[in-house]
Formats: C-alpha cells, sequence, structure tokens
C-alpha cells in the first residue's frame, strides 16, 4: 500500500469512529464496536441477557418519550406556576399581578400568556421538595430520585429509560436514544453505575443558528458536496480495499463508515435540519436556542427518540432577577406553549410526557440587600414542577405550598414520587432489577427504607 493509500485508509477509519463514538458508542474496542456498532443493526445484534431482562421488565405503556426541559440553575416558582399575590412586595416584587388560565380557578404567573391558554393539557405540582439547596446534590435528586451520597453513583431517568427502551430493548435506528439539546448538564454523571453506553448524546451546536452544527454529524465550514468528494477520494485511495474484497474485517468497517456517512449525508442526519420546518412554525417557538431546541425535541419524538433533555440554563439568579425573568419567562412561554400544542395537533401529546422542572425553587423572600439587589437565592424546601402527556391528566394542582411558598403545605411530592410516576406511564417497571456492576440487587425505584421518605405516586393525574 502506497503512502497516499494508508493516510486515506487512516482518515477513513477516523472520521468513521469519531462519528460513531460522538453519537454514544464509546465501545472498549474496534472490535466490540464493530460487533456492537450501536446504530441501526444494534437491536438485531445486542441480543444478550440483559437485553432479554430489559425486554421482559416492560410493563405495557401509555407513553413511549420524554421531552424533560430541565430548567438549570433553578426557576423561581413564585414567578411561574405557583404566584403568591397577597404575599406582599417583598415577595413578588414587581410579579404581582397573576393571570387567569383556561381551567378555572388555576392562576399562574403574568409573564405565561401562551400556558395560560394551555393549562388544559399540563398539570401543575406546587409542592415538590426535597430540602437540598446545592446545585449538583439537587440535581441528582430530582433526576434519580435516589439521596445524594453513599457509595454508588445511580443512573438518571433518561439512562434508565435508554435502558429499558432503548437498543436492547428493540430499539433500531441510528439516532441515539437518549439526546441533549444542546449540551451536558454538567452536574452529575447521567448514566451513573450503568457505564459509557448509556450516556446522552449531546448535540452541541445551537438549533437557532443558520445550520445546526450537530457535533459529529455536521462538520464547521464544510458543505455537504465536500464531504461527498472527500469520500470518493477515500475510496479511489483504498487500494487495500479492492486488493481484499472478501475480508470480513473491512467489510465491517464499510458497515460503519456506511452508517457514520448516513449520519452525515443521509437521511438519519436531515432530522437535524430544521430548515425543513415552515418558517411560521419557527416563528411561532421562537427564533432562539430554547425555542428551536423545543422544535427539534418534536422532530426527535416523531422520529421515535425515547428520552430527549433539553438544557435551559440560566435559571440561576441570585443577581438582577426580575430583569432576567422579563426576558427569559416569555421566551420559555413561547417554546414550550408551542411545543405542546404541536405535539397536541400531531397527535403526539398522548404518547410523550414532557416534563419541566428544575433542580430547585429559588428563596420565596426576595434578597434586596446587597450584594444581591434583587436576586433570589436557592431553595429547596418547595418548588414546582409540571407534567403533560404520556397519561398525565391536564388541568389539575397537585399539592400546594404555604402563603408565602416558602414551605410545603400539603400532599408533599418527593423526585421518587414522580419519578416513579413516570417510569410508570413509560412501562417500565419500577420494581426491575438494574445491572449493577457489582451484582447488587438495586432496583429501577428504591424501596422505602432506601429513599428515605416517600409520597406515594401521582395517581390523581395518571
Amino acid at each position: 500500500m502506497n503512502t497516499d493509500s494508508r493516510l486515506a485508509d487512516r482518515s477513513l477509519r477516523r472520521d468513521s469512529a469519531r462519528v460513531i463514538s460522538r453519537l454514544g458508542c464509546l465501545p472498549l474496542s474496534r472490535r466490540e464496536a464493530l460487533r456492537r456498532c450501536l446504530f441501526g443493526t444494534a437491536g438485531l445484534l445486542l441480543a444478550d441477557g440483559w437485553g432479554l431482562q430489559a425486554r421482559a421488565a416492560t410493563h405495557p405503556t401509555k407513553a413511549k418519550s420524554v421531552i424533560q426541559i430541565w430548567m438549570w440553575g433553578g426557576p423561581c416558582h413564585l414567578d411561574t406556576f405557583d404566584p403568591k399575590p397577597g404575599a406582599g412586595y417583598d415577595y413578588c416584587g414587581p410579579l404581582d399581578k397573576p393571570i387567569a388560565t383556561n381551567v378555572d380557578g388555576i392562576m399562574i404567573g403574568e409573564l405565561l400568556p401562551g400556558l395560560a391558554k394551555q393549562a388544559d393539557q399540563y398539570s401543575i405540582i406546587r409542592s415538590m421538595t426535597h430540602g437540598n439547596n446545592g446545585h449538583e446534590t439537587a440535581s441528582y435528586m430530582v433526576q434519580t430520585g435516589r439521596a445524594s451520597g453513599g457509595r454508588d453513583v445511580y443512573p438518571s431517568v433518561g439512562a434508565v429509560t435508554s435502558l429499558f427502551k432503548g437498543y436492547d430493548a428493540g430499539y433500531v435506528g441510528l439516532i441515539p436514544p437518549y439526546i441533549v439539546l444542546t449540551e451536558p448538564q454538567g452536574r452529575f454523571s447521567e448514566a451513573g453505575f450503568l457505564g459509557s453506553r448509556f450516556k446522552p448524546f449531546a448535540t452541541g451546536g445551537d438549533p437557532a443558528a443558520p445550520r445546526f452544527m450537530v457535533e459529529g454529524v455536521v462538520a464547521q465550514g464544510i458543505t455537504d458536496e465536500r464531504q461527498r468528494r472527500r469520500r470518493e477520494l477515500l475510496h479511489q485511495l483504498n487500494t487495500l480495499g479492492r486488493a481484499m474484497p472478501g475480508d470480513a474485517s473491512l467489510k465491517a468497517l464499510y458497515q460503519s463508515e456506511d452508517q457514520a456517512y448516513e449520519m452525515i449525508l443521509g437521511d438519519a442526519g436531515k432530522l437535524f435540519d430544521l430548515s425543513q420546518e415552515k418558517d411560521e412554525l419557527r416563528d411561532r417557538y421562537g427564533r432562539n436556542t430554547f425555542g428551536q431546541s423545543c422544535l427539534m425535541a418534536r422532530r426527535l419524538v416523531e422520529k421515535g427518540v425515547p428520552y430527549i433533555t433539553i438544557n435551559y440554563k440560566g435559571w440561576d439568579t441570585h443577581k438582577q432577577h426580575f430583569q432576567i425573568m422579563r426576558r427569559k419567562l416569555p421566551e420559555m412561554d413561547k417554546g414550550l406553549a408551542t411545543l405542546l400544542q404541536d405535539l397536541k395537533e400531531r397527535g403526539l401529546l398522548d404518547s410523550t410526557i414532557v416534563w419541566w422542572s428544575g433542580e430547585f425553587g429559588r428563596t420565596p423572600k426576595v434578597q434586596w440587600e446587597a450584594p444581591w439587589n434583587g436576586g433570589r437565592g436557592h431553595h429547596g424546601k418547595v418548588f414546582s414542577a409540571v407534567v403533560a402527556g404520556g397519561g398525565f391528566k391536564g388541568g389539575q394542582v397537585i399539592g400546594a405550598s404555604d402563603a408565602k411558598g416558602d414551605e410545603v403545605k400539603n400532599r408533599p411530592v418527593y423526585p421518587v414520587d414522580l419519578i416513579g410516576s413516570m417510569y410508570e406511564l413509560l412501562g417500565i417497571d419500577p420494581s426491575a432489577k438494574l445491572p449493577h456492576p457489582q451484582g447488587e440487587d438495586v432496583r429501577v425505584i428504591p424501596a422505602v427504607a432506601e429513599a428515605g421518605i416517600i409520597g406515594g405516586r401521582l395517581k390523581e393525574i395518571m
């Protein structure tokens, strides 16, 4: 083989491996990657013992997918879904005029008019609690249902859903079963002891940009036509392949290459091309990162992706809280309201859980003093979450906080209660066993003794 051929072959292997790795494979070896491949044929190739257990542990399902709106930093419940106009200026600040919704008796924050028109589609949990005020530990608790600390790092809802609804359970296609738009949350290890195979694929890029530069799929500054020409050149220089046409290992490599380029140039990669959507719909979602992420999430649900997280940053408002809310809340309102409406119109809401939550709320009493100058701190004693679709009833309110939104007044709901309810709707048996690396008996949802206080599943809205 001459020098050019060796370089071309090496480049081909590197490009294919990079795309496959970025899309969530993270193999132990090239041979293992080629055997499993984790895209396209993965549901057929992974007929191992655990895959059979995962399928056996799946119950009849109402929900097929989850769109998690992760409010990174913790949104204030008083300014969103649990307004307290009677608490006074020190609690409400200038946002003291909640608005009525299309459900009698339910009021929400004044900067959420779009969501006010769709309250019949979602339910509000006003009594979420865990008592933890640390970003990392609270994020871990809200997304795993487990207390922080201890020897094991437990997997998040997304990783568990990927286990029971992903490749081992017959999910097929090139799109990974667990996707984060657009960057990792960074607060905890999403896959926990399940390992890197169940980590989400973080797209990177910005869906609101002229072209959504999905990492490993769309290359900065390289057109599709140039990608095609590069591939053709690699094939022209690949004298080894022509000399060994029947070699099994090369055949497997070429299969991986085909799958990688299908993501770059084929129909699978076009899924991330939002220019295929009508301008009017894109405008309805909002021409910003969050709005276009919501639109992208809907496209992923249409493609059958089981779990999508929109990592929505900017809610850790220790300073200038109300200035930030006047910018962020209308953006959130437009994107989320349009997502619910779009899913409903397309017949997807009944099979898609939409879960809105942060790791905690914000302090009800505004911190007017320096250096905060009108900010809100962390507040884990009580906060709000919103759920819609996938078997959850709309137009309901679960629980309540006290008159100033400082503590739970009635019906406390702990993260494990909400997570267990979602698993039931997804058809995942909460008592199913997770594959622990040391073989310990660990269940999808912990027993009462493990979890501490449990309020109970959300049967009121299921």
